[in-house]
């Protein structure tokens, strides 16, 4: 059976939070758009694209995910409310990876290595899944803006069945 795997991706800098501003609408500042672009190509560089991607429609994440598209870490972008402030993904993730179960045997398409999905959402949320799923503690994993986890999932994503491949800051990967 073919590897699955979890890319988790936070959205990138954005605007200060104000009772001005409605939070689904705040943006990647400039230099977030920056950081997150350079982040983002020095993923690809290391071959972590996705099979499927997923996102927050929230603006931020939205247009973090639309740079993960235009850059080449997945071939297309899906909005999913489940990932915006809140939410439990883990249903979402069980059915995204159900989605890309590979081909029967016998069927003449090629059977993929390992299946990647890429979400792109917000903390503690994207922090809290990950921990859920490696069995530890809420609060031990946690994601920097425009931070990266990649965790190798058995069949089903079960809590505490993962284990961590690469948690990555920013920092670490721009050196």
């Amino acid at each position: 059976m073919p590897v699955a795997e979890l890319l988790l991706l936070r959205h990138g800098i954005a605007e200060e939070r104000s009772p001005e501003l409605p939070d689904r609408t705040r943006a990647l500042t400039d230099k977030g758009r920056q950081r997150t672009r350079a982040v983002l190509e020095r993923a690809l560089a290391l071959g972590l694209v996705a099979d499927r991607m997923l996102s927050s429609p929230l603006t931020r994440a939205r247009q973090t995910a639309e740079m993960a598209r235009s850059v080449g870490l997945a071939p297309a972008l899906e909005l999913s409310e489940t990932l915006e402030p809140g939410h439990d993904p883990l249903p979402l993730l069980v059915s995204a990876l159900a989605g890309l179960a590979p081909a029967p045997i016998g069927s003449g398409a090629e059977r993929p290595a390992r299946l990647r999905v890429l979400l792109v959402g917000h903390e503690p949320d994207l922090g809290r899944l990950a921990a859920r799923l490696l069995g530890a503690n809420p609060g031990a994993i946690q994601l920097r803006k425009a931070g990266l986890a990649l965790l190798a999932l058995p069949a089903g994503a079960t809590p505490g069945s993962a284990s961590l491949r690469l948690l990555l800051s920013p920092r670490s990967l721009l050196g």
